[in-house]
């Protein structure tokens, strides 16, 4: 593994991996190689890649063939169709949850999560006739709450509705997208862009020239800044950020409270 380049607070990680702080957890990075490149040249003597093989007494190229035409609607435990998925959403967002929720950017209406299968009835787990049911679940930036909806694709009603605080699933891409926002415009994100600069030649003005990854961050009493303390009843993340086809850039110690807009650097 190659060195890490200390040069501003948000050190280029050019290397093949980056610990994550405070976890065992390793981020893999693997970079594109040459392998499926054409190398034809020169063999064959014009043959098609097909021949050739014949010819050695090699399998011929696979054909990847093309998926099936998606339908409106699945079966049993098929996966939501694009259809089922927006009909869950529209039905779970309704008229109350829009009009008195708050997304990341604080606007209008709760921030989505994720839309899944809902898992089948235990009684009946097999049965291809058993409704199907979606969970819908959102944060809640009004006042930082897990709200999970289940709609019954069948009926088009929610059955059941759960709200949490202080739990904190994994962060969105809209999320991730907006804490790496804040940061680049904070004055603490000055190391961030010194080292895109570094990396590519280039001014680091918006999170689409990254590619994100994240990790909730909760407060440990004693361990953090004050101003870390309500980490875990707020959104707050660790961003691991990374220049597209590039390096790793390291910002593990800021911390990005999305409930209250602002960025922190760990002591």
């Amino acid at each position: 593994m190659r060195k890490i380049v200390h040069r501003h607070l948000g050190k280029v990680v050019a290397g093949a991996a980056i610990a994550v702080a405070g976890t065992a957890v390793m981020v893999g990075i693997t970079l594109p190689g040459t392998a499926g490149a054409d190398d034809s040249a020169g063999t064959g003597g014009g043959q098609t890649a097909q021949q050739a093989a014949q010819a050695n007494g090699t399998p011929a190229p696979g054909v990847v063939e093309q998926a099936p035409a998606e339908g409106d609607k699945g079966k049993g435990l098929d996966p939501l169709t694009d259809d089922e998925t927006k009909q869950v959403e529209r039905i779970a967002l309704n008229r109350q949850l829009l009009d008195s929720g708050e997304n990341v950017k604080g606007a209008r209406g709760p921030q989505r999560l994720t839309v899944e299968l809902a898992e089948p009835d235990t009684g009946k787990p097999d049965n291809s006739n058993a409704p199907r049911r979606a969970d819908v679940t959102f944060y809640d930036y009004r006042n930082d709450s897990v709200v999970t909806k289940t709609v019954n694709l069948d009926t088009g009603k929610v059955e059941e509705t759960s709200t949490q605080h202080d739990v904190q699933p994994p962060l969105s891409i809209a999320e991730q997208t907006e804490a790496a926002r804040l940061l680049i415009a904070d004055p603490l994100g000055a190391g961030l862009k010194a080292d895109y600069k570094d990396a590519t030649g280039k001014e680091l003005t918006s999170p689409d020239q990254l590619t994100l990854t994240s990790m909730v961050f909760r407060a440990t009493p004693g361990v953090q800044p004050a101003a870390l303390g309500k980490c875990g009843e707020h959104r707050c993340t660790r961003l691991f950020p990374k220049v597209k086809n590039g390096a790793w850039i390291d910002t593990r110690e800021f911390v990005i409270d999305l409930s209250a807009r602002k960025v922190v650097k760990l002591g």
